[in-house]
């Protein structure tokens, strides 16, 4: 029923996986080499114009795009458990939660964007790895801020239930992790994250553990 193509490395793939995961649902996934350039192949452009993963097909419907618009498709269409809180309160805490890493800081760190860096502008891998954790560091500072200045009681960020704001942050954490990132400053966002990588559906989700990911 349903196919994603996503990519070991691919942050918002990762998403749409523990979505999935924590909505019980099975999928198939096939991996779209976006290091190599897959995404740009007329095959996967006929699914995805934008030469982006993740997308997800569902039946024999338009392909679905966009992380958040794809995790908020599984809300609306697949509403048990729920990854949003009842309330609009709560609801818009989650939603700006998720904004932080998936709008203003994923979008910088996108393999299009290492790629301008490098052919524009002459960085090397350490000066476009740097470019990434400032970024990843930056939304990662904004979290923390705002989960310990307005706590809401329970493990996860917001109640007792992994939730959308979980998947998203824990995603930024992945790639912070990947370019040797460390916690120390970020005590709240530590305790959920640890809470998520003990959790079998964040950990089968994580770039490490994806088909064709290097041992190292």
């Amino acid at each position: 029923m349903f196919t994603l193509y996503g990519h070991w490395r691919s942050l918002a793939a990762m998403r749409v996986r523990i979505a999935l995961a924590l909505k019980g649902l099975a999928y198939t996934e096939r991996s779209v080499d976006i290091l190599g350039g897959a995404q740009f192949a007329p095959a996967y452009a006929a699914i995805n114009p934008q030469p982006a993963v993740p997308a997800l097909v569902v039946d024999d419907g338009p392909p679905l795009f966009q992380s958040m618009a794809i995790l908020e498709w599984l809300e609306e269409t697949q509403p048990d458990p729920p990854l949003l809180p009842a309330d609009p309160r709560g609801r818009a805490r989650v939603r700006g939660l998720c904004l932080i890493a998936a709008a203003d800081s994923h979008p910088l760190l996108v393999p299009r964007v290492r790629a301008r860096l490098a052919s524009q502008f002459g960085a090397d891998e350490a000066a476009i790895a740097e470019w990434s954790r400032y970024f990843m560091e930056a939304a990662l500072a904004a979290a923390e801020g705002h989960i310990a200045r307005d706590p809401v009681p329970g493990d996860w960020v917001h109640g007792d239930a992994p939730g959308m704001a979980d998947i998203v942050l824990y995603s930024l954490r992945a790639g912070h992790e990947q370019r040797g990132g460390t916690l120390e400053a970020y005590p709240s966002l530590a305790r959920i994250f640890a809470r998520c990588a003990a959790d079998p559906r964040f950990a089968a989700a994580h770039p490490r553990r994806q088909p064709g990911a290097p041992a190292a």
